[in-house]
């Protein structure tokens, strides 16, 4: 195996991906031979780094040097001066990552200092379509110590012992889930990976499949041995070409070393793999919907029990794990549950992968032991809010958590205490909102998602959150009286209380959270008519002040003549014509222009 000097590594997840990371590792390829330096530099694609704000990003070993918002053009200079010349090219390095003139280690960034790796042990470290890479780090050894150093049962007790609850939402105990499914008798019993990952926002187990995707194909092999399965799916969007791409190859590299198929470890264990393309329905991230889709039927959320570990795909004991949780298995096999249980909280053990979004300075991927407090991943994390913008709320989640205000800040994060301020864990999306957001508004767009999404199978989904959505539009538009906030909340309480499934049954979070803790807000839109964030366009009035210059700007950027005055004098907007649109706004060089 050839030894390199150097080693370039170039972020080929999905978002530096779209921002053409692709065209600047073919560059460095290019320029290295071109300087005759190929036989000591490596450029390697990985998978994500986290810090999707400063994307694309390059990273050089063994310097460390963290190159971000990479274009092509730079990077014949960082080949000339730093591969060829040993000269670290300052200008383009992220500037967080300079302490004075001193390079700071990854790790010493403000944005990973508090972090710790885990599930995200590997991305941005490895190349995921190479099999030996994984193995280098430990890949696969885990699987070797269960299938020829432990029995099923003992695998079962240290998933239990360690705690790990389940990362796609609930947080139900995954030793617990195993073990019920490890006792049944029946002649075939399947695991399922749900990579069907549909939250607005939501992006971490797509990170993980592109950065990683062995460490998830070897907690399924082991998954199977504990509860005697030999067959496994994953089921993952087709939205996800990267990872769809990257899975197939690991499952083919994994086979041909024989660490899936037949006999694996010489054990006498069999277990093979397959891939199954979800249609992007986000039910299906329910597991009896996603089983209904694999074996062929339409996408839809039935009765339990029975539970999926007792009869699920095709009628056989199932075992569903989230990529998350997978991602978690092998490291707990090779160091042991008080390993896991020695970061976290006493109920949540572990870390958590959250995607961070929204108004937020620092957008991307973080992972942080549970009990992490918000302030510290809004802030010392996230950066904070950008533009000098107060933190308002975030929504922790998706579509079936809720809002925890400012007030709540310094709340430590895990199942239990977001689920106490009436919001959720879920998969991991994470939300920020600051001042300028309506929380209706807010409302409304989680709502519209979940009336889009759900199956329509029972009549409180289909039909209730239609109701909800109404009458939050009613709101929006100044249309709505204070008897209207009584109809929702008992809607969303009865539609909580019916549903169902868990789509349903969560649907009604971000209504019920927002209205807990703005209820302010649900009332001037009632009451006054008014937006105090300014965002519901029917509420919205925009005024010109003594300001205006009568430059004309903003009447000639009006679509439809709404504004008049003369040249020199102070304008008019006819407020029965005008639609609200903001161009006079935007156009005009004077801040002359208020909305109200």
């Amino acid at each position: 195996m050839a030894i390199f000097r150097s080693h370039v590594l170039v972020c080929g997840g999905t978002g530096c991906a779209s921002s053409k990371s692709g065209d600047i590792k073919d560059r460095f390829e290019e320029k290295i031979k071109e300087m005759e330096l190929d036989k000591e530099v490596q450029v390697i694609s990985t998978g994500c780094f986290g810090l999707c704000e400063e994307g694309p990003i390059v990273v050089v070993y063994p310097e460390g040097a963290f190159y971000s918002k990479m274009e092509v053009e730079r990077v014949d200079k960082i080949v000339e001066e730093h591969l060829y010349k040993g000269r670290i090219v300052k200008e383009y390095l992220y500037e967080g990552s300079l302490d004075a003139e001193d390079l700071k280690s990854l790790s010493e960034v403000d944005f990973y200092a508090k972090q710790k790796r885990v599930a995200l042990q590997n991305c941005g470290v490895i190349n995921p379509e190479d099999i030996n890479e994984y193995i280098a780090r430990d890949g696969y050894t885990a699987l070797g110590k269960a299938l020829t150093e432990m029995t099923p049962a003992e695998v079962v007790d240290v998933i239990k012992d360690a705690g790990l609850r389940g990362r796609g939402g609930g947080g139900f105990p995954t030793g617990v889930k195993w073990g019920f499914a490890a006792p049944q008798v029946a002649d075939q019993k399947y695991i399922i990976c749900n990579a069907d990952e549909g939250d607005p926002g939501a992006f971490m187990d797509r990170s993980v499949l592109e950065g990683d995707p062995h460490a998830v194909l070897e907690a399924m092999a082991i998954a199977g041995y504990a509860i005697g399965a030999t067959k496994g799916f994953i089921y993952v969007r087709a939205e996800y070409p990267i990872a769809v791409e990257r899975l197939k190859i690991a499952i083919a590299q994994a086979k041909d070393l024989g660490l899936l198929g037949e006999n694996i470890f010489d054990s006498g264990f069999d277990f093979e793999l397959d891939i199954r393309l979800g249609a992007g329905a986000f039910v299906c991230g329910e597991e009896t919907a996603l089983i209904a889709s694999i074996e062929g039927q339409r996408g839809m959320s039935r009765n339990k029990p029975p539970f999926p570990a007792v009869s699920g795909l095709f009628g056989k004991p199932t075992i569903i794990n989230n990529v998350e949780t997978l991602a978690n298995v092998p490291q707990i096999i090779n160091k042991g549950a008080e390993w896991f249980k020695s970061f976290g909280s006493a109920k949540s053990p572990g870390t958590k992968v959250f995607a961070l979004g929204g108004k937020i300075t620092n957008t991307g991927l973080v992972e942080i032991p549970m009990g992490t407090s918000l302030r510290e991943v809004i802030y010392d994390i996230g950066g904070g809010c950008p533009n000098g913008k107060a933190f308002k709320a975030v929504q922790t989640g998706g579509p079936s958590g809720g809002c925890i205000t400012a007030d709540y800040i310094d709340t430590p994060i895990d199942f239990d205490t977001l689920t106490e301020l009436g919001s959720m864990m879920g998969s991991g999306g994470m939300i920020v909102m600051d001042e300028d957001n309506c929380m209706v508004d807010i409302a409304r767009f989680f709502l519209e998602f979940t009336v889009e999404e759900s199956c329509g199978k029972c009549t409180p989904c289909r039909e209730g959150t239609k109701r909800m959505l109404e009458i939050l539009e009613k709101i929006a538009e100044g249309k709505a009286v204070m008897e209207d906030l009584d109809t929702l909340e008992k809607l969303a309480v009865n539609i909580k209380n019916t549903s169902l499934c868990g789509l349903g049954q969560t649907a009604p979070n971000p209504v019920l959270s927002t209205m807990k803790y703005f209820r302010e807000e649900y009332e001037a839109h009632v009451k006054d008519k008014k937006c105090p964030a300014g965002v519901c366009q029917s509420l919205l009035s925009y005024k010109i002040t003594d300001a205006c210059k009568g430059c004309t700007k903003c009447a000639r950027q009006c679509p439809v003549n709404c504004i008049s005055g003369n040249v020199k004098e102070v304008h008019v907007i006819d407020q029965d014509k005008c639609i609200k649109c903001g161009a006079c706004m935007d156009a005009c060089p004077f801040d002359a222009i208020i909305k109200e």
